[in-house]
């Protein structure tokens, strides 16, 4: 079986890619083919996340065992992560600049013995040179409270109280 997917990079421009991949390959064999869909050598850390339809980001499945209990990409199969629940991911490659990228399995097909996979079947829009800034936005109410911690209290001390 062929597993079908829209890469999508989270940026204000659709850049997008649609891969196929063998139902059997692993996890790690999908960063690789999204790696060089999008134009990256794949040497950079990377993790995939488990989600919901929401994009939820919920357990990490990291490219290399650095945890107990934690299983890594490449001993996780495509058919083991997509089941008829599960048809997202969220993958972040290069975690000092954080490529985001949001999953979607489309669509499950016979493999065709001709086809060398993974395989790209589309691409949209260029890559950008440098990964798009995120833009964290915390609750106001949460905001507040911390910067009320963060003052209160500090004309209690002068310079002498650190000797």
């Amino acid at each position: 079986m062929i597993y079908r997917f829209r890469v999508i990079l989270d940026t204000k421009e659709d850049i997008l890619r649609d891969i196929e991949i063998e139902a059997t390959a692993s996890l790690e064999d999908f960063h690789y083919a999204i790696a060089q869909a999008f134009g990256f050598g794949g040497q950079e850390m990377a993790s995939f996340y488990r989600t919901n339809e929401n994009w939820d980001q919920g357990e990490e499945i990291p490219l290399l065992d650095m945890e107990d209990g934690i299983v890594p990409m490449g001993q996780e199969q495509i058919d083991q992560v997509f089941d008829a629940e599960n048809h997202h991911l969220i993958y972040v490659y290069d975690f000092l600049d954080l490529w985001t990228f949001f999953i979607e399995l489309i669509e499950i097909g016979e493999k065709e013995l001709t086809v060398l996979y993974p395989n790209l079947i589309f691409a949209q829009g260029e890559v950008p040179e440098e990964a798009p800034q995120k833009d964290f936005i915390a609750d106001d109410e949460v905001s507040d409270e911390f910067g009320a911690d963060d003052e209160e209290g500090i004309d209690d001390f002068n310079d002498a109280d650190f000797y």
